[in-house]
């Protein structure tokens, strides 16, 4: 049996992995390491941004960069369940109906505009995000391992788009922007692009999907404390109650952010998850599980200011209470 990844190799081979992909998104370190422990606590990330910030190059380097296979869906309104899963086509040598694969069986998929395709084409997802298989003519097929959806839609832009429901919503572990450069990285990006004479920045290979699933399987080492839980139901139950929110997270929102948690801890070389980390997550994790009222939707509040709030309102465990823990 190969031997287990420990938090120091998880976080020397975290380091190398956001470095190489770094080369390709200068000066986005932290958005780098929130993709990068929702992929290895197996979770599937949705980014909300503008056009031309790096969204799709993203995903194409931690799929270089991780030795994963990837393959991209533009999402359209003409799209078709059949163009994600794949379908049975008629040989007429053999006779018979034979399986031909969608872009869903591949390692990590990206939904580029997910929020262009209609509902039944996104419903199509719903599967194979929760059950890592699909179903077509009655026939259930395993994908690989691992399988990683990397989604992406621009927060602004409404028209010709189909809202993703709240159930498709849920099935991301992890929601994320990556923002405007500041000058200096912008004007790093421009250098770069002299310098190498191409548009292409070429990744490498930084592991392989072995070396992957290990540093996947090393989180469930990482100790999550009675006080931490408890801090983690009391967050997630007070969005529930917040005045602000018409629904708060669910269960599957707490796992969630205990799993995010367990992930920062290692990407900062401790095998056990501190309140802070709970912190550092808790937007990420739950802001789009949750609703807000209609009345503050049309004042154009954000439920991320609603979950910051929710943070702020419940007592974080005391060193006390960690340490007669611990």
């Amino acid at each position: 049996m190969a031997a287990r990844l420990d938090v120091v190799e998880f976080q020397r081979q975290a380091d190398r992995i956001i470095n190489e992909v770094s080369r390709a998104l200068v000066g986005k370190h932290d958005a780098l390491r929130l993709a990068l422990v929702a992929m290895a606590a197996d979770g599937h990330i949705l980014i909300e941004d503008l056009p031309g910030l790096g969204k799709t190059l993203m995903a194409r380097s931690f799929a270089s960069a991780l030795g994963l296979d990837f393959k991209r869906v533009q999402f359209t309104p003409d799209l078709m369940p059949a163009d994600i899963t794949g379908t049975s086509i008629y040989n007429q040598a053999s006779g018979g109906f034979e399986f031909r694969s969608g872009p869903v069986f591949t390692n990590l998929l990206l939904a580029d505009e997910i929020n262009r395709a209609p509902a039944k084409t996104q419903a199509a997802l719903l599967e194979a995000m929760q059950e890592r298989q699909v179903t077509v003519d009655g026939e259930t097929r395993p994908l690989d391992v691992p399988f990683l959806v990397i989604a992406t839609q621009n927060p602004l832009e409404f028209e010709g788009t189909y809202p993703l429901p709240e159930a498709q919503l849920d099935r991301f572990l992890s929601r994320l922007a990556i923002g405007y450069p500041d000058p200096d990285d912008e004007a790093q990006i421009l250098k770069q692009r002299v310098e190498r004479h191409e548009d292409e920045v070429v990744i490498s290979q930084v592991m392989d999907k072995v070396g992957f699933r290990k540093m996947q399987k090393a989180l469930e080492e990482i100790h999550v404390s009675r006080a931490v839980i408890r801090y983690i139901v009391a967050l997630v139950g007070a969005t529930r109650a917040n005045s602000q929110l018409q629904v708060g997270a669910s269960p599957r929102g707490a796992l969630a952010l205990m799993k995010l948690a367990r992930g920062w801890a290692a990407l900062d070389g401790r095998d056990f998850v501190l309140p802070d980390d709970v912190k550092t997550l808790a937007v990420p994790a739950l802001a789009h599980r949750v609703s807000l009222k209609p009345e503050l939707w049309i004042q154009d509040q954000g439920t991320q200011q609603a979950i910051l709030e929710t943070i702020a309102s419940v007592p974080t465990p005391s060193a006390s209470e960690l340490a007669r823990e611990a």
